[in-house]
């Protein structure tokens, strides 16, 4: 459609529409199959449901909820301390949205349910397209309940407040809410992720709580009821629950001293804060407390797989959409050779990154009934982390150039995509981080490597490629004497090697042939649109977006 006026000096034509209201889920067949294959199918209407919901009214509050980003109202208008974080309404009505769909405790309301995991991430997934910054207070709350389990007195206080559908933004006690939600603090200045160097202390008090002083230099989602928080004991690091507001309704004393100006993740409050002698309990064992909040990192591992995968989603779908309905040179940019190589290279390593993504899901999901399945996702969340975080800023970034200069201003959504992209791969453990946790997962816990080259060996016989790389794997974790160094080619190797898998066992032989050839079989340059000029770039073209 053009448009013209008298006094206009030139007809607007030849541009994209916009994509208007689209439903995120039924229009991902990539998805679809992930969480068919891996047990969550029978959750397919509720996801249907939010996908229409994320593909219109959140995607559009998402640009209001990040053009207005929160503000800290350290003091009241009398100069009484407050800390309170204020946010734009439609960073609430987007998180309003979110719980009622239970993107925040949909798998521990159907915990009885084979696949609850599964589907919960497909809710995620959807959900971070649209608007990733609400993802950490949902992430957090959803991944705090492990953690808050070993308390049975505070588990029963907090998990239904924690598992409500309503949203609830009130400052008020817990025993006063409809719904809680959970954020943590671990990261100090002088530490980093190396938290063993804490200097945060929490003193014990005759009634059994703690009294704790310090700070955290990175304290997400300070707008949450609570927090679980490490602090140094005389036994060691312990965890604990401190809540914003005492059961009497006073202030606890966690003092936000800033609110962090941040790349991306701009509708969310990320913050900077002091405790001083502030409430808290413990939760599991004294000293012991890296090792139980580790059983929420372990979950928030996978939402960083989730979001990076939701990213690289969107980011394509844009692309997509874009070379559709924009002419070159005579033609839809889509009809051009090299385009259609580009785009089906962003389309396969979109699917790969869902593929592997839900594998991990139904190992975590499986986790408390199979050994095996532990075992894996015990050292999945670390590989897929790494790998699946890493590729999201690149791919946004065709996508980018996909559309221009359209792609990079503030009216498309693709910058955004882009400012978040980083996020994932800091958040919970840099990639190096990720890389040694491997290396501490294979030497001091056997199984893990049992399982990996378990799953790794699936598909046997399928592919000379993967047959290959797994032999080389199996020798390059047996040589000890660098693998310090090494091991970002093995974890990415690992990562490329799983996907393969993945994708010749979901049985989609155009997709899985096209995988192995180029992640595999060193038929790929190093940027997209590198593929091999005999693949179907067109079916799998096809396949990934069919609005």
């Amino acid at each position: 459609m053009s448009s013209i006026h008298a006094t206009a000096t030139h007809e607007v034509s030849n541009q994209a529409p916009p994509i208007g209201d689209y439903n995120l889920y039924t229009t991902d067949l990539a998805l679809i199959e992930s969480i068919e294959r891996e047990g969550g199918g029978w959750a397919a209407a509720q996801l249907e449901e939010f996908g229409a919901i994320t593909g219109g009214e959140t995607m559009a509050l998402g640009y209001t909820a990040n053009e207005n980003p929160p503000k800290l109202r350290a003091f009241d208008r009398y100069g009484h301390r407050i800390d309170e974080v204020e946010f734009h309404p439609a960073y609430h009505r987007v998180m309003e949205i979110a719980m009622k769909h239970g993107v925040h405790a949909f798998a521990w309301r159907h915990a009885d349910t084979v696949g609850a995991h599964v589907a919960r991430a497909g809710l995620s997934y959807l959900h971070a397209q649209a608007e990733a910054g609400t993802g950490c207070p949902l992430t957090m709350t959803h991944s705090a309940v492990p953690a808050l389990k070993h308390s049975s007195t505070l588990a029963a206080a907090w998990l239904p407040k924690i598992n409500a559908l309503e949203y609830d933004p009130r400052t008020l006690a817990m025993e006063q809410k409809k719904s809680c939600t959970i954020g943590m603090g671990m990261t100090e200045k002088q530490g980093g992720s190396d938290v063993r160097s804490n200097t945060t202390t929490a003193v014990p008090q005759a009634d059994g709580s703690y009294q704790i002083t310090g700070h955290k230099w990175f304290f997400s989602a300070p707008m949450c009821d609570a927090w679980l928080v490490l602090a140094r004991t005389d036994a060691g690091i312990g965890c604990f629950l401190m809540p914003k507001i005492h059961p009497d309704g006073t202030r606890n004393t966690i003092h936000i001293q800033r609110l962090k100006d941040k790349l991306g993740d701009r509708s969310n409050a990320s913050s900077e804060v002091e405790f001083r002698q502030a409430y808290a309990q413990r939760l599991g064992e004294e000293g012991r407390g890296i090792q139980t909040i580790l059983e929420m990192v372990a979950l928030t591992r996978l939402d960083c797989m989730i979001g990076s995968s939701a990213l690289m989603r969107q980011a394509t779908v844009q692309a997509i959409h874009h070379t559709r309905h924009r002419n070159a040179f005579g033609k839809p940019l889509i009809e051009h050779a090299l385009m259609r190589n580009v785009l089906a290279d962003l389309a396969l390593e979109s699917e790969a990154a869902i593929a592997l993504t839900m594998r991990v899901a139904r190992a975590v999901d499986a986790s408390e009934r199979d050994a095996g399945e532990a075992a894996l996702a015990r050292i999945t969340t670390a590989i897929g982390k790494y790998w699946i975080c890493k590729r999201a800023p690149t791919l946004v970034n065709e996508a980018q150039e996909c559309l221009g200069g359209a792609g990079f201003v503030e009216e498309s959504n693709l910058p955004r995509l882009y400012r978040q992209a980083p996020l994932n791969s800091i958040w919970e453990g840099s990639g190096n981080i990720q890389c040694l946790d491997v290396l501490r997962a294979i030497s001091k816990e056997p199984e893990t490597r049992e399982a990996l080259f378990a799953e790794l060996m699936r598909e046997r016989g399928q592919s000379p490629d993967l047959d290959r790389e797994v032999s080389w794997l199996q020798q390059a974790f047996e040589d000890r004497s660098t693998i310090e160094m090494r091991s970002r080619m093995l974890v990415e190797r690992t990562a490329l090697a799983l996907q393969a898998s993945i994708l010749l066992g979901a049985g989609n032989a155009d997709i899985a042939d096209a995988f192995c050839r180029s992640r595999l079989a060193n038929e790929h340059g190093l940027a997209f649109g590198t593929l091999p000029a005999d693949l179907p770039m067109d079916a799998i073209i096809s396949r990934s977006f069919a609005a």
